[in-house]
């Protein structure tokens, strides 16, 4: 299935193609004059949105204390009229987590919980595969991405509860040694949302809403898509197929909430980044933290490694990379750049912070991984804080990600190459239908139907499968934007049907 993360890693395997139209993606871009910084954004954006091929976007810029640009630039679905505005309401998927962070900053702030406490003590029904992990744990530990849980986001995808994606974590075993190493998840995540329940009897739907959205003046901003349906805009998530965009399903999730699920616009997003860059004060002065757990959010937490860390990094390069509480950290020309990205099917976010210059930038876009994001990004960045608009970020960031997007395809072309042609499965196709269970990520049904063999899972996702060569096949999502996948299955010595094998993970055949 899709690898999901913002959405992070993965992103980096999705990548936008080639502008709207060769002349005006081709077309050199104004550079303007850097003590106009607005105005050489209002040239740049336009260009930058025609050569990635995204609809539309939201963009705000806060510096020293105040809104300096707020802008809306295309359409909210594509071929159609209505204008994507700094109102319009938006996924902000993985920025969410920082928002997650800072409720459990006001735990501890209220004396409930100490970031240093183990999670078993706080929370005691959670429990992971290592028992030394599960009696060590911290929760600190669970906005870090260190203590050893690899990515496992098909159980939120799956549809499973909160409750139930816990209880199964048990069962997870660990992709790396505790502190050992950095892999991006969401799981920790809605651990620790279900922790702010526990130990504030609120569900972090309202917890959330209650201490950080009220308190903040953000009238338009939810902890969910279905409490946001009273709105009257909201973006449509796009996704490009054979250089083509095209609008797509809007696939909720609601179980992702702590770590990815709030909905909100650019205008609401101002009053967050004015919060974070004035030391969690409220628009009437009111400190929601204290300034060491507000310091806490920032500090660095743990090393992330190149692997790990985006692409940019590339252009950027950065002497150091490293992971807050909410927030991936770099050194940008000589200063700390605090910022996430964003990514759920077809809609993208991304905060950028210097707090050094009280500086502040937020985008939502509306195509499937457009690193449009990160080019607008650095350019604010190097306008509004080094008043420098001589760096073409667009066209830097869009030939890097091509060069990787082509690296990916040769590596896909490499893989079909190596396919044996003329072989036929071992048995007929009805013996392969059956059911099959993972301990992990549940119940899989495998079902012919005349020439046409579909494997469905939870949540109502199936996969139409096609024979590939001897016993495996490829696997095509009911969702097209989804990567396609592969299902390998393994016979018994007697020659019936044992298992299956998809995404590394084994579905064992049940008895009839």
């Amino acid at each position: 299935m899709r690898k999901f993360l913002p959405y992070l890693i993965v992103l980096f395997l999705h990548f936008p193609g080639q502008g709207f139209n060769q002349s005006a993606s081709h077309r050199p871009v104004a550079v303007g004059s850097p003590s106009d910084p607005s105005a050489v954004l209002d040239q740049y954006i336009p260009n930058a949105l025609n050569l990635w091929k995204t609809p539309g976007i939201s963009i705000v810029v806060v510096k020293d204390g105040k809104e300096v640009y707020k802008r809306g630039f295309g359409v909210t679905e594509a071929g159609k009229s209505p204008l994507f505005t700094s109102a319009t309401l938006s996924v902000c998927a993985s920025t969410t987590k920082a928002m997650t962070a800072a409720c459990m900053g006001m735990l501890v702030d209220e004396g409930k919980v100490k970031w240093t406490d183990k999670v078993r003590d706080v929370y005691p029904d959670f429990t992971l595969f290592d028992p030394y992990v599960s009696a060590e744990l911290t929760v600190r530990d669970l906005f870090t991405h260190n203590a050893g849980l690899g990515n496992a986001d098909a159980l939120w995808v799956y549809g499973y509860s909160r409750d139930e994606i816990i209880r199964r974590m048990r069962l997870l075993k660990p992709a790396y040694a505790y502190h050992d190493s950095f892999i991006y998840q969401n799981l920790m995540y809605l651990v620790a949302g279900e922790v702010i329940h526990h130990l504030s009897g609120h569900s972090w739907e309202e917890f959330i809403s209650q201490h950080l959205f009220r308190e903040l003046g953000m009238d338009h901003t939810y902890p969910g898509y279905r409490y946001s349906l009273k709105e009257p805009s909201h973006e449509t998530p796009h996704y490009l197929i054979h250089d083509s965009v095209r609008p797509i399903t809007l696939v909720d999730y609601p179980n992702v909430g702590p770590a990815g699920g709030v909905w909100s616009c650019g205008d609401d997003m101002e009053k967050w980044m004015m919060f974070l860059l004035d030391s969690a004060r409220t628009p009437v002065g009111k400190r929601l933290l204290t300034s060491g757990t507000f310091g806490e959010l920032f500090k660095p937490q743990t090393m992330v490694t190149a692997a790990q860390f985006y692409p940019t990094m590339q252009k950027t390069k950065p002497n150091w990379t490293t992971y807050g509480l909410g927030w991936f950290q770099e050194d940008y020309r000589g200063k700390m750049l605090q910022f996430h990205t964003g990514s759920l099917d077809g809609v993208v976010a991304i905060c950028g912070l210097v707090p050094s210059d009280h500086f502040g930038v937020y985008i939502f876009g509306n195509l499937d991984h457009t690193e449009v994001r990160h080019a607008l990004m650095y350019k604010a960045i190097d306008l509004y804080c080094f008043k420098d608009a001589g760096r073409d970020w667009n066209r830097e960031l869009f030939e890097l990600y091509k060069s990787l997007k082509d690296s990916v395809q040769k590596t896909e072309k490499d893989r079909a190459s190596k396919r044996v042609l003329n072989t036929r499965p071992s048995l007929s196709l009805a013996a392969y239908a059956g059911h099959y269970t993972n301990e992990v990520y549940g119940e899989a049904e495998v079902v012919l139907k005349g020439d046409s063999m579909t494997m469905k899972l939870p949540n109502d996702i199936s996969i139409n499968l096609s024979h590939w060569n001897f016993d495996s096949f490829e696997g095509t999502y009911n969702y097209f934007w989804w990567d396609k996948t592969f299902v390998k299955f393994s016979l018994n010595g007697d020659g019936s049907v044992a298992q299956l094998e998809m995404d590394g993970n084994v579905y064992k055949r049940k008895e009839k």
